[in-house]
């Protein structure tokens, strides 16, 4: 079994939409990011929680991969080597923010934080593309593993250091700080 089988309920019972296949495209792509930028940044820097949320990340993206197969989607990751993406836009973001968690241990805790910040967003977004049963069960998942992922990447920034969203908004991230740990599958 694939780690991501225990993140996806249910059987394919319908033919998805062009938003939706392109949703899951996207996801397996930014899972696959998250993953890579943390396994990165946590060999750079030696933080326990890159390597925490590494494992994650991959059984997300493992997740993500289960939805493809089980709609005949091609699987945009052609390649497994850490940094390598089909996307232009995930190859230069990891690129980018590589670039920018490389400047210090903070600037790399930021990194994290801003990337779980992108997953929230797009999830919603996503979400509100499709009504199909499995594949929001996955999104809900994907998306409260990401609200507890950026609660622990503030957690651990510097005394001093605070992160300001760039994707969600100000009143949704304040909200999910002031929550607690989210357990157990949606």
């Amino acid at each position: 079994m694939i780690k991501g089988d225990t993140l996806v309920r249910g059987n394919a019972t319908s033919v998805l939409s062009n938003e939706e296949i392109r949703g899951l495209v996207q996801m397996r792509e930014e899972e696959k990011l998250a993953h890579d930028i943390y396994i990165t940044l946590g060999e750079k820097w030696g933080v326990r929680i890159f390597s925490n949320i590494a494992g994650s990340e991959q059984t997300h993206t493992d997740a993500v991969k289960v939805l493809l197969d089980r709609y005949g989607i091609t699987d945009p990751v052609t390649d497994t080597t850490v940094g390598v993406f089909s996307s232009t836009v995930m190859q230069g973001l990891y690129r980018d923010l590589v670039a920018q968690g490389e400047k210090s241990e903070r600037d790399a805790i930021i990194v994290g934080a801003t990337v779980e910040d992108l997953d929230i967003r797009d999830l919603s977004t996503l979400k509100n593309m499709t009504k199909n049963e499995d594949i929001l069960t996955v999104y809900n998942n994907l998306q409260k593993g990401s609200r507890n992922h950026l609660r622990g990447f503030v957690r651990n920034l510097p005394a001093g250091s605070q992160y300001v969203p760039q994707y969600i908004t100000q009143t949704e991230f304040d909200g999910i700080l002031s929550g607690s740990q989210e357990r157990g599958r949606v």
